[in-house]
């Protein structure tokens, strides 16, 4: 191997005269050794400059239908307009990246430059760190990683800021195949000005205060015409918004269906995700929670796994799961975009439990590894500054009484998380006796707004939701106990024990059916949403065990609960195909128990005997969910 050693092609009179290599192709200027030194990093001129043209040459863009963009303010145009690299380094390093280009072919300046940039970024010299539009958030990466590099060049040798904002890159042009293929599936064609003005009323009303991931302002200002808006996220929206517009609504659109509806809207959003090359990674996220909420009948529910998983390590990428006080004020991120990086944050969070819950699969995010802030009902209500007329049109007037719900919701989800990983993890230790009570003595503290008759349907029904929520994870927690006692409770004391644990999950599931009730006589069905069906699978399963039971009595009152639950499943599939897939799995699970009910042959549904068997097994309730995904 030779023993000679290459100098860097740019390097500072300091670092030259010293003959020692120079960082200035990664830190730019001030380097390393000057910082290091106390000394002015000086950058020589080139001995041969070379002038290279770094502007595009112009392409030709073909131009949208009249009055629709697909991408926000800025338009396209200007986007697609040939611009010069902006360079932020000083003129005498520049005329060296040149030089450098011109005589080594196999070196990538624009990636240097890059790297560049954001060192000069985190350690406060750069010269963009203005908040215009152009600005978009970069994690570094905590230690171990690449960020810790940054820590050394820091002069205070002190941690430096991990979030900072970069300029963002600009979207290419599409391709005449691609716009072709845009146009051919519809999404520059928005509906009619009155269906998307119900469709994003019913998104606020119904979709926002239970999800609050979009900039309310934000995107108000920039629909009314919906020409500055986003088109992915839009159709995102309105995909969800889709399950609460009235049946007018989508019979104007000629669908024939809800559920038609539906799965158009979500087709339009899914190619645009795919095929527009979106730069801007909140939108990203955004959408990838939205499109989550979304499932037909035959991908049996993995598309919101799938969804919500990529929403999930979007944030990670993004750095949302280490958003801490501390970490935040080290840099000038706008509060705004504070808050909403945590709703997002908790929102993944949220997901992330019921769905693990509602579909047998492993928790994704680890709270370990998190340090961002719990949210508040600030973080909800800090982006209602739109005029009246605009609010009085799609916001509700109770916004600030639906936050509260939302919030429990999120704490919720924290102890739900905490019963999955002590209760059903494969390996590792069984719980304690300890343990147990400690983590029911914290479930039954938590406190569940209660209705009081004062309130409108849609903070009555966003408490009756939660409350649904409180007692299926009630239910989960009972059931891992039913058949399997703490391997340290006295031999003696164990079946007085369990029969305590049934008495508590039957008093759970007769408390869900009461919900029902009051949802059913109050004329709330129809504000249910897509994660409301699974809600009432545990409750289901409590009451068909029960009406296995031998005494006659018993078995008729537990068949009686779960007809209540069974309509209520009823009602919902007209919106949800996961209504319809649940309420075939229980009818056959009730002709198992009475041969005398119609078998479900007729509705499509094949299911087999291993799910049967779960249905009908006091075992715990994460085998049935695997047992269903496993059809």
């Amino acid at each position: 191997m030779s023993s000679r050693r290459h100098r860097s092609t740019v390097a500072c009179q300091h670092c030259r005269r010293r003959k020692v290599r120079c960082s200035l192709m990664v830190t730019g200027v001030p380097c390393i050794g000057c910082t290091q030194d106390g000394q002015e990093c000086v950058i020589p001129p080139a001995k041969a400059p070379q002038r290279v043209s770094r502007i595009a040459s112009p392409q030709p863009s073909p131009s949208l239908p009249a009055g629709q963009a697909l991408h926000p303010s800025p338009s396209e145009d200007f986007r697609n307009a040939p611009q010069p690299v902006e360079v932020h380094a000083y003129p005498s390093a520049v005329n060296s990246m040149s030089q450098l280009e011109t005589t080594d072919n196999c070196l990538r300046p624009e990636e240097e430059r890059t790297g560049a940039e954001i060192a000069n970024t985190v350690l406060g010299r750069s010269r963009a760190n203005s908040r215009g539009n152009d600005q978009a958030p970069f994690y570094t990466g905590d230690t171990p990683g690449f960020g810790a590099v940054l820590d050394l060049c820091s002069p205070s040798q002190q941690p430096v800021p991990r979030h900072i904002m970069i300029p963002s890159k600009t979207a290419t042009a599409l391709s005449d195949q691609d716009r072709e293929w845009l146009q051919y599936k519809g999404v520059f064609n928005l509906p009619r000005s009155d269906t998307c003005y119900e469709l994003l009323r019913a998104y606020f009303h119904h979709v926002h205060p239970m999800m609050p991931v979009v900039d309310v302002t934000a995107t108000l200002k920039s629909f009314p015409d919906g020409s500055q808006s986003n088109l992915l996220l839009i159709w995102s929206m309105f995909s969800v918004a889709a399950n609460f517009v009235p049946v007018a609504t989508w019979q104007m659109e000629g669908y024939t269906s809800r559920i038609a509806m539906k799965d158009d809207m979500h087709c339009r959003a899914k190619c645009l995700y795919h095929n527009t090359n979106e730069q801007n990674q909140t939108v990203l996220l955004q959408s990838a929670l939205l499109l989550g909420f979304f499932h037909s009948e035959t991908d049996m529910h993995t598309l919101p796994w799938l969804w919500t998983g990529h929403a999930i390590s979007l944030c990670q990428t993004m750095g949302l799961h280490r958003c801490s006080a501390s970490a935040l004020s080290n840099y000038s991120i706008p509060d705004h975009q504070k808050k909403l990086w945590r709703r997002l944050w908790w929102t993944c969070f949220f997901r992330d439990r019921w769905l693990s819950l509602t579909m047998g699969r492993p928790l994704r995010i680890n709270l370990n590894d998190c340090d961002t802030m719990m949210v508040s009902a600030e973080d909800m209500l800090f982006d209602l500054d739109v005029p009246s007329q605009i609010a009085d049109m799609y916001i509700p007037s109770d916004m600030q009484m639906l936050a509260e719900p939302w919030v429990k919701m999120i704490q919720l989800s924290g102890l739900l998380g905490e019963v999955l990983t002590l209760c059903y993890q494969p390996s590792g230790p069984a719980p304690s006796l300890s343990q147990v009570k400690a983590l029911e003595e914290e479930m039954l503290a938590f406190e569940v707004p209660d209705h009081d008759g004062q309130q409108t349907q849609l903070v009555t029904f966003s408490i009756y939701h939660l409350q649904l929520h409180y007692q299926a994870f009630l239910i989960t927690f009972y059931r891992r106990f039913i058949t399997k006692a703490p391997d340290d409770l006295p031999i003696t004391q164990q079946e007085s024990w369990q029969l305590n644990i049934r008495r508590k999950m039957d008093a759970a599931a007769l408390q869900s059916n009461a919900i029902l009730d009051n949802l059913a006589r109050e004329k709330l069905i129809d504000y249910a949403g897509p994660m409301t069906p699974p809600l009432l699978v545990p409750v289901m399963h409590v009451h068909l065990l029960n009406s296995k039971s031998p005494d006659t009595l018993s078995r008729r009152l537990g068949l009686n609960k779960l007809d209540l639950c069974m309509m209520v499943l009823e009602q919902m599939q007209q919106a949800y195909p996961s209504a319809s897939i649940f309420r075939g799995l229980f009818l056959e699970g009730i002709r198992q128990v009475g041969p005398e009910v119609p078998s479900v042959e007729q509705e499509g549904i094949n299911i087999s005997d291993d799910v049967i068997d779960a249905l009908l097994d006091e075992a715990s309730i994460v085998n049935l969910w695997e047992s269903i995904n496993g059809m």
